[in-house]
């Protein structure tokens, strides 16, 4: 959702348009941080169902509001009915599952012009025929919401005293794209030991993670499972720096011009980078690298292993290099 505001931002400097978000309702706190869009529309359904009756029904819903064009970024069918059955004459997307006549404006993709996820979602964003040779990629910027970080200072009473560092532990894609907790654990050591104080962000499926980074660390604050999307936005924002895996949560950092480290294991940040000027990717591009699967199948995750604490806190030096209060450093 993060990289699909490239192409939202590439439309809006393309000319006169109003944008329209179908998507699932987790993510309308991301899009409501978008100025370049209108609103989100809720996807009822959850990722792989069918649901065709649903779809129908949006589709007609949807049939009303005069919409010129729809742009597929998915691959899949069921990604492309709701458009068709909502009659929008322009129906644009790449070439994916059968989809024929549900995608009238079916484009070519040439994965080596464009290896980058975002530059193919800024790709179906241009006229038909264009030269994208030279594509120019807008980076995502999302806005925080100032009130809602007054209430998250007052809600979690934090330290205005100690710059804070964001910690984001998890990955939902599996453990092949995650740091170890261990190493996690003793980065916030080193940097609380500064001065500084660790905030660990995620949602309840990354508490296992985020607890023996806090274990026993008191300027280490642990929010996982309790904070919104939203929340985690305007908390992001905050932060003097942020360390995270690939994951959801590094593109926010990255959109909110965080200061990042970003590890890199099983993916590639050849295709998934953080689209950011301040950031930083530790990969070890190990033989094996990049594999794309959940689990290692090696069994050993050196990839992650490897990348020593003391390396992410060499690379955290530049963005971090600030004088703190005497009783603090």
């Amino acid at each position: 959702m993060v990289m699909a505001q490239s192409l939202f931002m590439s439309l809006k400097t393309n000319g006169e348009c109003e944008i329209d978000v179908l998507a699932p309702a987790w993510s309308l706190p991301i899009l409501s941080r978008m100025p370049e869009v209108r609103r989100g529309i809720v996807m009822p359904l959850e990722h792989g169902q069918l649901g065709l009756a649903t779809r129908w029904h949006l589709g007609k819903t949807l049939a009303g509001e005069g919409y010129d064009q729809s742009i597929v970024l998915p691959g899949s069918l069921k990604s492309s009915l709701i458009p068709f059955f909502a009659r929008i004459p322009q129906r644009t997307g790449f070439r994916g599952e059968m989809r024929y006549k549900l995608i009238n404006d079916m484009r070519p993709l040439d994965r080596s012009l464009l290896p980058m996820t975002v530059q193919r979602f800024v790709a179906l964003g241009q006229t038909r025929g264009s030269a994208l040779t030279s594509l120019s990629v807008p980076m995502p910027r999302l806005h925080a919401d100032s009130a809602n970080q007054a209430a998250l200072r007052e809600r979690f009473k934090l330290d205005p005293a100690r710059p804070p560092i964001v910690f984001m532990p998890g990955a939902e894609y599996g453990p092949s794209k995650q740091w170890p907790p261990t190493h996690y654990a003793k980065l916030a050591h080193l940097l609380t030991a500064r001065g500084f104080q660790v905030w660990v962000l995620g949602s309840k499926n990354d508490q296992a993670a985020a607890r023996p980074i806090a274990n026993g660390n008191p300027t280490v604050m642990d929010f996982t499972g309790q904070t919104s999307l939203g929340d985690a936005v305007d908390l992001i924002a905050l932060a003097r720096a942020a360390v995270c895996n690939d994951s959801g949560l590094m593109h926010v950092a990255a959109a909110l011009d965080v200061p990042l480290v970003a590890l890199f294991g099983s993916s590639s940040p050849e295709h998934t980078p953080p689209l950011a000027r301040r950031a930083v990717i530790e990969t070890l591009r190990l033989s094996c690298a990049p594999c794309f699967e959940r689990q290692c199948p090696h069994g050993h995750t050196r990839c992650l292993t490897g990348i020593a604490p003391e390396k992410a806190l060499a690379a955290l030096e530049p963005f971090i290099d600030v004088t703190l209060p005497s009783s603090l450093s």
